[in-house]
């Protein structure tokens, strides 16, 4: 195992690794530590460079420090991308040699699943390190929890838009049909919305459409569907200079993160009268069910209730940025970087 440390301003700590042996190149972004050990996810992608790899561990890793900051949770941010080539790899060897590198930070870092990873895989980390999280048999699959909290705050934002949380009737676009998308679309069925589903792999967007009576869409399609919620659940930067004015949905909740490409493209929903649900606020019940139940020792019944709470926080944030004039995503900040200004 090689690896070497790059600094970045603004983060602690920023590694990248590789083991031939095992065919791994990683990259493991700290961002903050001021509110405890950094957690998040290990994630599975393949990416044109290892900039953009870099790029990305980096975007992830702050939203993380922002998540488990206004989730209230005693832990700081950070991200880790294990690089997919397109080979077929071993999967314990590529895993273990990950843990090797989650087990250099000695404890300033816990990884759990992502995008591309299970708790299998988290498994496997375990053969190496005991800093991981959403193992099979304890937390384990974080994606019902993460939907969950994602629901959660789409009832908040139906009752601060339309004074309302009863989403019986509503329209909801579900952009990405993996696992919490998935979950999402039960979520959804079980209080009778009506679904409108996309994604590129066809056989979970047939998952959905057979188990909950949705409407499939092609990809390019989801932005400009007869909606009342937009939903990103599947990559970030989906928000844009073109997707925004395709929208027809006048609230946006999902679960992807980073979903706006840029900052602006936060301003530019509230201009067109789109209220958006910060992504850090909305998806976070995945990491809540993770750190609770596996760190914090929690029984299920007060993490359920600490996810359920994504309600109560939304709601805040919807009333600060009306209250200030200001976009939803910058009174997230807002509120999240208050914790970091206590905490110092």
């Amino acid at each position: 195992m090689k690896i070497r440390e790059i600094r970045v301003p603004g983060y602690e700590r920023v590694l990248l690794g590789s083991d031939d042996a095992a065919g791994y190149q990683g990259i493991i972004a700290i961002h903050s530590t001021t509110l405890g050990p950094a957690v998040g996810g290990t994630r599975y992608w393949n990416y044109k460079a290892e900039d953009d790899a870099i790029t990305d561990a980096l975007r992830l890793a702050r939203g993380m420090t922002y998540k488990n900051a206004l989730a209230g949770l005693p832990f700081g941010g950070g991200k880790s991308i294990v690089m997919r080539d397109g080979k077929a790899a071993d999967r314990e060897q590529l895993f273990r040699a990950h843990g090797r590198m989650v087990n250099s930070l000695e404890g300033k870092y816990f990884t759990a699943e992502d995008v591309g990873t299970s708790p299998a895989d988290m498994e496997f980390i375990l053969k190496e390190s005991r800093y991981v999280a959403g193992l099979q048999g304890r937390s384990g699959d974080p994606s019902p929890h993460t939907a969950r909290g994602v629901f959660r705050a789409m009832q908040a934002a139906a009752k601060h838009k339309w004074g309302s949380d009863d989403l019986a009737g509503k329209t909801v676009a579900i952009q990405g049909c993996g696992h919490v998308g998935y979950f999402l679309a039960g979520e959804l069925a079980r209080v009778e919305a009506r679904l409108i589903v996309t994604d590129v792999d066809m056989a979970k967007v047939k998952h959905v459409v057979d188990e909950h009576h949705a409407t499939a869409v092609a990809t390019e399609q989801i932005y400009s569907v007869e909606a009342d919620i937009f939903a990103p659940c599947a990559l970030g930067g989906v928000l844009d200079d073109q997707t925004i004015p395709q929208l027809k949905a006048t609230l946006v909740t999902g679960a992807a993160n980073n979903q706006l490409l840029e900052p602006r493209h936060g301003d530019l929903l509230q201009q067109r009268g789109v209220l958006y649900a910060p992504d850090y606020a909305a998806n976070a019940g995945g990491v809540i069910n993770g750190c609770c139940r596996e760190m914090l020792g929690w029984n299920i019944e007060k993490t359920m209730a600490k996810i359920d709470a994504i309600y109560d926080t939304l709601l805040s944030i919807f009333v600060m940025a009306e209250r200030e004039k200001i976009p939803t995503y910058q009174a997230a900040d807002r509120l999240a970087e208050e914790r970091f200004t206590v905490k110092r």
